[in-house]
Order: structure tokens, then C-alpha cells, then sequence
């Protein structure tokens, strides 16, 4: 239901009529509810997930990093390129805050723990970095997301000679 459709009027006083139980609460008490729950995705997460903290987000990701006031506005961070033998003639190109902290998120997702990094680099804006990085690859090689179809000796060349280019703006 939509919480606007959920309101009705008794009295002078605006009240909540709850979806599931049908209970009736004062339009405040239910802001002060909802203000201690989670969305993600535009699902509720109960309180008893070790994630939960209260808000709207997209994903987890948001959810986390919300706390952290300078994630959001820092643009430091590293350039990467990751490669995996599943993917012969792939490398994942990408960028974080650590790379290093990043390929363990990676290593999670196989049995293996096969994921290395190849290279990374220091950029002074991470993502812009990565946008002009994926930019110049998507020209030249297939492009699957981030992962491009070209060797890491050509991902490191471009990689380095946008790292250069950026530092001369």
C-alpha cells in the first residue's frame, strides 16, 4: 500500500491505518517507527541483521558506507586491474578506495581465492579515473561491465597513461 493512501482523518487528528495488522497509530508514532528501520532496495531488513542501521539505501554498499561521512565526498583512491584464470584473455579494471581491500570482496566469490591483482595506481579522483580508464578501453577491446577482453600489459598502459593525464589537469 502506499503510505499516503494508508492516512485517514478521525477527529482533526491524521492516523496511519498499519497494512498487515490494520492497527491505527498516529502519524507521528509511525514516522518515529520507521525512523528506526532499514530499506535496502525497497525491502525491509529487521533489526536483528548484523547490517541493519536505519535508512533508505540501494544496496548494502550505501548502507555501510553511509557512517563513513568522507566516502561518499573523498575522490582518492586506487585504480586496479584484477584477473581471474576462470576468464582467460579477461581483466577486471576498477577502482576503490584500497584495491587490496577490495580484491578480498573478490575473493569471496570463488572456492579458489584465484583472483589477483595485476596493478594498481594512486589517482586523485578514483572515479573519474576509472570512468575515462573504461572510457579509452570500451574503444579498442570487447567490454563486459568492467571487464574488458585485452591483456593486462594493454589495461596497465592505458591505465598509466590516464593516471599521467589526469595529473596534468
Amino acid at each position: 500500500m502506499n503510505y499516503k493512501t494508508n492516512i485517514i482523518e478521525e477527529n482533526g487528528k491524521k492516523f496511519y491505518v498499519g497494512c498487515k495488522d490494520g492497527a491505527k497509530r498516529s502519524v507521528e508514532a509511525h514516522v518515529r517507527k520507521n525512523n528506526k528501520r532499514m530499506w535496502v532496495d525497497g525491502v525491509y531488513i529487521p533489526t536483528t541483521h548484523p547490517l541493519h542501521r536505519p535508512g533508505r539505501y540501494e544496496g548494502f554498499e550505501e548502507a555501510a558506507f553511509s557512517s563513513l561521512t568522507n566516502y561518499k565526498t573523498s575522490t582518492q583512491g586506487e585504480l586496479y586491474i584484477i584477473t581471474n584464470p576462470a576468464f582467460d584473455g579477461w581483466v577486471k579494471v576498477g577502482m576503490a578506495v584500497d584495491a587490496r581491500d577490495r580484491l578480498k570482496n573478490y575473493q569471496t566469490s570463488t572456492p579458489f581465492r584465484d583472483f589477483e591483482i595485476q596493478s594498481f595506481c594512486k589517482v586523485d579522483d578514483r572515479r573519474a579515473a576509472e570512468a575515462e580508464l573504461h572510457r579509452r578501453l570500451s574503444k579498442i577491446y570487447e567490454q563486459r561491465g568492467e571487464w574488458f577482453k585485452c591483456s593486462v600489459d594493454n589495461a596497465r598502459d592505458e591505465m598509466v597513461c590516464v593516471k599521467l593525464d589526469m595529473e596534468e589537469l
